[in-house]
C-alpha cells in the first residue's frame, strides 16, 4: 500500500463554485472602481474618469497605421470599438484579480493598485491635467481594493457561507457600484454645457449667406443632399467616449505667441460682434476615395483674419497653432488664413448653436484645407508662431504640417454591386475642389472616353457641386464606371491612387454594377 494518502481531485462542479464567487468578486469591485470614479469625476471634470483618461491617452500613443485601421474598419464607430475593447480587458483583468485574491489577497491587490496606477498616470499625462485629475481614479481604485478584500474575506473563502449571503454580498457591492455610476451620470447632465448651449439664441447674421442656388437636390434617388443635415454631419476627432464639456459663459479664446497685441475674446465678444455666414463644405483627411468623411453645412461666425488683424503677427510667423480645451493642436499656414478666403471662428452650424460634437461653443473652420490643419474644435488658444518652432498633434506622428485638400469626387449612384434596369441609367454624385471650386466633373464606362456629366450650381467656390451623367440606351451586362473632376483653375483629378496618410488620399472613385 502506498505509505501516503492521495488526495483525491475536488470536482469540477465544486471548482466552478469557488471560482465563480471569486470571479464575481472581482468584477463587482471594478464595477465600484468605475462607477465611484465616475461620480468623483462628475465633480472634478468629467474627462478624468478612468476610462476616458486611459482611452484618451491611448489614442494619443495610437501610430498613424493603427489610426487609418481604426477608421477604415469601424468607420466613426472607431472610438467605440475602443471603450468596448478597454472595458473588456479591464473586465478580464478584474475576473484574474478576482481570482487571485482567493489564494492570495496581495496578489489580488496588487493588480488592482497596477490598474490604478495606469489609470493615475493616463490621467497626469493629459495636456489639460491638474493637481485633481488623479482623484477620480485614486478614490475609485481605493474602494475597489476594500470591496475585494471585503468580499475575498467575507464571500469568497469562507467555505461554508451561505449562498443567499454570498449572494447579498456581492449583489450589495455591485448595486453601490450602479448608484455612484448613475448619479455620476446624472450630475454631469445637470452641469453639462447643453444647458448653456439651449439658453442660447444665434444673433441675426450682418451678412448672412445666400439660399441654396435653384438647381440643386435635382430629385436623383440616391444622391448625396446639397446640405448636410446637422445630425447626418460626420465626426471624427481625438475625443475618447464624451467630447469636450465647456459652457458658453466660461469660453475664452487667446491669441498670443508671434504678435504685437494679445488678443482674449469671450463667447459674448463674438456675440456682439458682426457675424457672418457661409457655406462651407469641410473635409476629413482621413476620406478614402469615394468615402463619406465629407459634409456641407452653413456656418455661422467672426472672420479669423479679422481677428488676426488685431493682434498684428509679425512678418516673420507662417503658422498658427490652435489649442483645443483637450489639448489637440493644428497647425494652419498664416498666409492661408488671411488671403481673403472665408476662415471662420464658427459658433453656429445650419442655423443653430455649434452641437457639443462639432465645437461646442467656437471651433475654427478654414476652406480648402482638410480638417486636422485647420477645423480646430472646441478652440481656446491660438499661437502665431512658425512651423520650424512647433508642431501639431498630427504632425508629430508623421501627417503633413499643411495640407490642402485635393480635387476630388464620388459616385452615389447606383451603388457597387447594384443591379439596375437596362435604357437610361443615371449616374450621379459630388466633386469638391474647396477653395477653387469644380469647373467640370467627367464620367468613364469600363475603358470608354471620359464623357461630360452635367455639373449642378453651387454657393461658392468653398461647397462641393453635384453632379449627374444621364446615360442612354444601356444594354444588359457588368459595367466599371469612374469618375474625375476638374478643379476651376483648370487642374484634373489625379488618376495616381494614394493613400490618407500623408496630406489625404486620391485616385478615382470606381464601381462595379450590373445593368439587367
Amino acid at each position: 500500500m502506498d505509505g501516503g494518502a492521495r488526495r483525491a481531485a475536488p470536482p469540477r462542479g465544486g471548482r466552478l463554485r469557488r471560482w465563480v464567487p471569486a470571479a464575481l468578486a472581482g468584477l463587482v469591485s471594478a464595477g465600484l472602481t468605475l462607477g465611484l470614479a465616475q461620480l468623483v469625476a462628475a465633480l472634478v471634470a468629467p474627462s478624468t474618469a478612468p476610462l476616458a483618461v486611459v482611452g484618451a491617452a491611448f489614442i494619443d500613443r495610437t501610430p498613424a497605421w493603427l489610426k487609418d485601421f481604426a477608421i477604415e474598419t469601424f468607420g466613426t464607430n472607431d472610438k467605440l470599438a475602443l471603450a468596448v475593447s478597454l472595458v473588456a480587458v479591464i473586465a478580464a483583468l478584474a475576473v484574474v484579480a478576482g481570482l487571485a485574491a482567493r489564494r492570495h489577497l496581495g496578489a489580488g491587490i496588487a493588480l488592482v493598485g497596477l490598474l490604478g496606477a495606469v489609470g493615475v498616470a493616463a490621467a497626469l499625462s493629459r495636456p489639460d491635467a491638474t493637481a485633481l485629475s488623479p482623484l477620480p481614479t485614486l478614490v475609485g481604485t481605493a474602494a475597489g481594493i476594500a470591496a475585494l478584500v471585503l468580499l475575498t474575506r467575507r464571500a469568497v473563502r469562507p467555505v461554508a457561507v451561505a449562498p443567499a449571503r454570498r449572494s447579498l454580498l456581492i449583489g450589495g457591492v455591485a448595486a453601490v457600484g450602479a448608484v455612484a455610476a448613475g448619479s455620476g451620470r446624472g450630475l454631469e447632465a445637470a452641469r453639462s454645457s447643453e444647458a448653456s448651449r439651449a439658453q442660447l439664441t444665434l444673433p441675426v447674421p450682418a451678412d448672412p449667406a445666400p439660399a441654396p442656388p435653384p438647381g440643386v437636390n435635382p430629385g436623383v434617388e440616391g444622391l448625396t443632399p446639397y446640405v448636410t443635415p446637422v445630425e447626418d454631419f460626420y465626426r471624427i476627432d481625438t475625443a475618447f467616449l464624451q467630447v469636450p464639456d465647456v459652457r458658453a459663459e466660461d469660453w475664452s479664446l487667446r491669441i498670443h505667441g508671434m504678435v504685437e497685441e494679445e488678443v482674449v475674446l469671450t463667447y459674448a465678444d463674438l456675440l456682439a460682434a458682426p457675424l457672418v455666414e457661409r457655406w462651407i463644405t469641410l473635409t476629413c483627411v482621413s476620406n478614402e476615395v469615394g468615402g463619406e468623411l465629407v459634409g456641407n453645412a452653413r456656418w455661422l461666425g467672426i472672420p479669423l483674419a479679422d481677428v488676426l488683424r488685431r493682434a498684428v503677427p509679425s512678418a516673420d510667423a507662417d503658422m498658427l497653432l490652435s489649442r483645443s480645451t483637450d489639448g489637440f493642436t493644428t497647425s494652419t499656414t498664416l498666409a492661408d488664413v488671411v488671403d481673403g478666403r472665408d476662415a471662420l471662428l464658427a459658433i453656429g452650424m445650419n442655423g443653430v448653436p455649434l452641437p457639443r460634437e462639432h465645437g461646442f461653443p467656437v471651433r475654427m473652420i478654414v476652406p480648402g484645407l482638410y480638417g486636422f490643419v485647420s477645423a480646430c474644435k472646441w478652440i481656446t488658444e491660438i499661437e502665431v508662431t512658425r512651423f520650424d518652432r512647433a508642431e501639431a498633434y498630427w504632425t508629430k506622428r508623421g501627417w503633413s504640417p499643411s495640407a490642402p485638400i485635393k480635387t476630388a469626387s464620388r459616385i452615389d449612384t447606383p451603388r457597387s454591386f447594384a443591379k439596375v434596369p437596362a435604357g437610361t441609367v443615371t449616374v450621379a454624385g459630388v466633386a469638391w475642389a474647396q477653395n477653387r471650386g469644380v469647373s467640370a466633373v467627367e464620367v468613364r464606362v469600363d475603358d470608354g472616353e471620359w464623357r461630360r456629366a452635367e455639373v449642378l450650381p453651387s454657393v461658392s467656390e468653398d461647397t462641393w457641386a453635384q453632379w449627374v451623367w444621364r446615360w442612354e440606351d444601356v444594354e444588359p451586362g457588368s459595367y466599371t464606371l469612374r469618375v474625375r473632376a476638374t478643379d476651376a483653375t483648370g487642374v484634373v483629378q489625379t488618376g495616381e491612387t494614394a493613400t490618407p496618410i500623408p496630406d489625404g488620399a486620391s485616385g478615382y472613385d470606381t464601381l462595379v454594377f450590373t445593368v439587367v
